[in-house]
């Protein structure tokens, strides 16, 4: 089954241990911390997730015994990871899971079954670090609830001055050094619960609803039962290699395990960081902070399939939006600047100022996640109601404070940056931070006007005469000014403009950029490089050369459990999501071709020979679900689901001859596989 890793070992590198999260609670298996979503202590660039003491952190050991065969298996379809003891007499199975529905919660169970007919007690050793003490929280024992030990305590160090501390409240089942299976048993499970909530009220009712469901035993199938409803929500399958379909499982598995469940109304959501919660502590994996990873890497793929938990990564900038406004004040400028990386409050907390004070594109990376969640769902509220249009004003403001007229050229200049590509900084018109600058510009503008809201007219004069470096002898686009081909670069820069920016530009000049820069970027560099490569020869059909770059990602997932390393090297963060979203994108988006357009979603497929067949299901598309089952030679397509809104007009394919189909719900319609796009009807 490739969506079920199985080894007789785990990696030597405690790093490389799957992860069990949800969306407010992660760890590392038998790692003895845990991290809460938004639980930060530390000030500005020390920031980083609190370390909470983990009771799951517990092994199961049999002394003296040597014909024991161990398994551990990490369950993509069942969101389980399993340590399996077995002798010639028993087995012993140890699972671990965070809950997916009830966030609060994290759950591991042993499980002693006779396989004989012997009558001796069966004993197992537990083994655990579990101290209830943290380097970040300064935490106090409380009196017990229902069986259960219970600490609180408060974050040590604010984020800013006079800022809060955030209290965590944390019940677990207290753990015995052994559990016995008795003579006259046959089989018997021992199930042990941690809650963990930034309130006593919530940590307790989360523990006694845990409670609840063990006594009917259906804690864990209440688990497998909301990961199952979530995954057959956004299903990519694919007959082909078997590399290739373990890799797409476990890329979502760790990615769709950060997102919130889709009936999680009230719960406020953090964002994604590019190790996930499972990480982050001092010094590991940035810090946990949230970078541009999560609204270009990570975030159209949950968009395709899940807009809620899109929406709720939005709801998280919107609610950082007046920290952004402070970055852009201490700099100078108007508006809004987003931070290089953030915490939880949207002020700058990189360590490193440069990075700060240049890396801006990611102001508008974040604005590009607005956009493509507006083309979408045409969800107005969100702009109307919820903080969209404050958000989507305050960056326009900034990127024209930010531009600085260039007599010289007649044209506006942005100066004194880093791009994407870290190897170069204090340059002036990176090709990526301008294209991004004027497609957010052109946003704004375009939600002004849906609003009925005056367009200020420097947006429009500023978008229009923003200067986007490009060499028309060569016919490409230079990094920024001053770039000389040949230069090495670290990683997707240029090629980014393509896609996911769709700047405009002729294939040529599409095929000469991937020429460009292909051969100059770092093969050591971060791991979503090679998948932008990938998207881009895709589009141009150039099949095994994109299937080529792809392969390349490969370096970066580790074996038995498909852990991402941020470097081919194994360096960097790990359980990279960043990578893992950025392959995603090259399925998801290179092998349909799906692009997002303002009225439209286009699909052009290509994959190479190996693959037989893809089966996308459940993409979200005006509020309408539909599966995609594309081959070489066929592409069929059906409406599973129609937007809940009675005045939407339905859905029809319309393909590049010309040609239009209707879709109905429950109704499939087929045609040769080729290019095309989805639309309301007219």
């Amino acid at each position: 089954d490739p969506a079920v890793f199985t080894a007789t070992a785990l990696p030597a590198d405690p790093r490389l241990l799957p992860t069990v999260t949800n969306a407010y609670l992660g760890t590392r298996v038998f790692r003895d911390i845990l991290h809460v979503s938004g639980v930060y202590s530390g000030a500005t660039g020390d920031t980083h997730r609190a370390d909470v003491p983990s009771p799951l952190n517990v092994r199961m050991v049999v002394p003296g015994m040597d014909n024991l065969a161990e398994t551990f298996t990490l369950n993509t379809r069942t969101g389980t990871f399993s340590h399996t003891i077995q002798s010639t007499g028993y087995v012993a199975t140890q699972q671990i899971y965070a809950h997916y529905s009830l966030v609060h919660l994290m759950s591991f169970s042993i499980t002693i079954r006779r396989l004989d007919h012997s009558t001796q007690p069966i004993t197992i050793q537990l083994q655990t670090s579990f101290m209830p003490q943290s380097q970040d929280l300064d935490l106090t024992p409380g009196p017990d609830f229902q069986g259960a030990h219970y600490i609180y305590g408060q974050t040590l160090v604010p984020e800013v001055e006079g800022g809060p501390r955030p209290t965590v409240h944390m019940l677990w089942t207290p753990v015995p050094l052994s559990l016995t299976l008795g003579g006259e048993e046959q089989e018997r499970s021992w199930e042990f619960l941690t809650s963990v909530a930034e309130s006593e009220e919530e940590a307790k009712q989360s523990y006694s609803e845990g409670l609840s469901l063990m006594a009917t035993g259906s804690l864990h199938c209440s688990h497998t039962h909301a990961w199952a409803v979530m995954c057959q929500g956004c299903s990519v399958e694919l007959d082909g290699p078997l590399a290739l379909q373990q890799a797409l499982h476990g890329c979502l598995y760790y990615l769709l395990s950060a997102i919130p469940p889709q009936d999680s109304s009230g719960f406020l959501f953090h964002g994604i960081s590019p190790g996930g919660l499972s990480n982050g502590t001092q010094g590991e994996d940035y810090w946990g902070h949230i970078f541009w990873d999560q609204d270009t890497w990570m975030f159209p793929n949950i968009l395709m399939f899940y807009p809620k938990a899109a929406r709720a990564i939005l709801e998280y900038r919107i609610r950082t939006l007046e920290g952004a406004m402070c970055n852009a004040q201490e700099q100078g400028y108007k508006g809004a600047k987003f931070p290089w990386e953030s915490a939880a409050t949207g002020r700058e907390v990189c360590p490193e100022e440069i990075y700060g004070a240049q890396e801006i594109h990611v102001t508008g990376d974040v604005l590009m996640a607005f956009e493509q969640y507006y083309c979408t769902t045409q969800d107005q509220k969100l702009f109307q109601e919820d903080g969209g249009w404050e958000l989507v004003e305050a960056v326009a403001q900034y990127w024209c404070s930010r531009m600085v007229w260039s007599e010289d050229e007649q044209l506006y200049h942005i100066r004194g940056v880093m791009p994407p590509d870290e190897y170069h900084c204090h340059v002036d018109n990176s090709a990526y931070t301008n294209a991004v600058a004027r497609r957010s510009l052109n946003f704004a503008a375009e939600v002004a006007r849906a609003l009925l809201l005056p367009v200020p007219e420097e947006w429009e004069d500023c978008a229009s005469k923003l200067k986007v470096p490009f060499d028309a002898e060569r016919k490409y686009h230079p990094e920024y000014d001053g770039y000389s081909p040949g230069e090495p670069v670290k990683q997707a820069d240029v090629v980014l403009l393509g896609f996911p920016l769709m700047h405009p530009m002729s294939a040529e000049v599409r095929r000469n950029d991937l020429e460009m820069y292909e051969p100059v970027t770092d093969l050591a560099g971060p791991a979503m490089t090679w998948s932008m490569f990938a998207v881009g020869w895709l589009e141009l059909k150039e099949v095994q050369r994109a299937q080529s770059q792809l392969l390349k990602c490969f370096n970066n997932i580790t074996e038995p459990f498909k852990v991402w390393s941020e470097n081919s090297d194994g360096s960097g963060a790990v359980n990279f999501l960043t990578g893992m979203g950025g392959f995603l994108q090259a399925i998801l988006f290179g092998y349909t071709g799906f692009r997002i357009t303002r009225s439209s979603l286009h699909f052009n497929p290509a994959f190479p020979r190996d693959i037989t067949k893809l089966k996308v299901s459940s993409i979200s598309y005006l509020g309408n679900k539909l599966d995609f089952t594309i081959t070489m030679e066929e592409t069929r397509m059906e409406v599973t689901e129609t937007s809940q809104d009675p005045l939407a007009s339905p859905l029809e394919a319309v393909l590049e001859s010309g040609q239009c189909f209707s879709l109905w719900e429950g109704q499939s319609v087929s045609f040769p596989t080729g290019p095309g796009w989805i639309q309301r009807s007219p």
